[in-house]
């Protein structure tokens, strides 16, 4: 009998928005993997890819034995472990009472959750040894993006992820959520401009705005440049 099986998605945008994929690869319970699968998106978003992973990854596995997802995105997890009731409740509209972005693929995602034994562990991408099954999805995400082409196997043909340079890797926790219900979502806080090893400015917001994602932030959270605009810092990351 399988008493748990760990697996890990990932989505991509080449531009964000831009070329995007999405992929996942599944492991047993041990962690090593057994198959993945990737799928283009066309002209889409990262967030878009991101949520679409979790989707496929949930459809393509039993329901009935406990699920833990590896996935880089706080986006996709806040979204299901911690937003999720709130939008409901608020019928469908973020704090800020505007409509929830990509709504009908959030609520796709939540009818899969019903009912299953899923965690979800946050994992930092682009580590120096960094969580393995993370950078396989990353990879393959990053090359459906690239080629707009379908992808997938087994153990024996995983896509070999690019190497990461020492100077590139943050060392962050990671993070383990189960799914919930809470409150939606409220401000994530202030925070001072600050910038270190190449990473984009993140600055505290001087009026209230909208992220190109279609969410809002408030006045002082911790925004970046995202695209042509401003927005959350998880929606600047085009590669993961």
């Amino acid at each position: 009998m399988v008493e748990r099986v760990i697996a890990a998605c990932d989505g991509a945008a080449k531009g964000n928005p831009g070329p995007a994929a999405w992929a996942f690869v599944v492991a047993d319970g041990a962690g090593a993997p057994q198959r993945w699968q990737a799928g283009p998106l066309g002209h889409s978003t990262n967030n878009i890819g991101e949520l679409t992973a979790l989707e496929q990854l949930l459809a393509a596995t039993d329901r009935d034995v406990p699920l833990e997802v590896r996935l880089d995105s706080t986006y996709t997890r806040d979204a299901v472990t911690t937003w999720l009731a709130g939008w409901k409740r608020n019928g469908w509209k973020t704090a800020g009472g505007k409509p929830v972005a990509n709504r009908e693929l959030i609520q796709r995602i939540d009818a899969l959750l019903e009912g299953r034994d899923v965690s979800f562990v946050y994992v930092p991408a682009h580590q120096v040894n960094g969580d393995p099954l993370n950078a396989v999805a990353d990879k393959a995400a990053s090359d459906a993006a690239r080629t707009q082409q379908a992808a997938g196997g087994t153990a024996a043909d995983l896509p070999v992820p690019d190497p990461v340079s020492a100077t590139a890797s943050r060392s962050t926790r990671p993070s383990r959520t189960a799914r919930k219900p809470a409150a939606a979502a409220g401000a994530t806080g202030s925070a001072t401009a600050a910038r270190s090893g190449g990473r984009r400015p993140l600055l505290s917001a001087r009026f209230p705005g909208t992220c190109p994602c279609s969410r809002p932030y408030g006045k002082g959270d911790r925004i970046t440049k995202v695209g042509e605009g401003w927005g959350h810092p998880e929606c600047a990351d085009t590669g993961s």
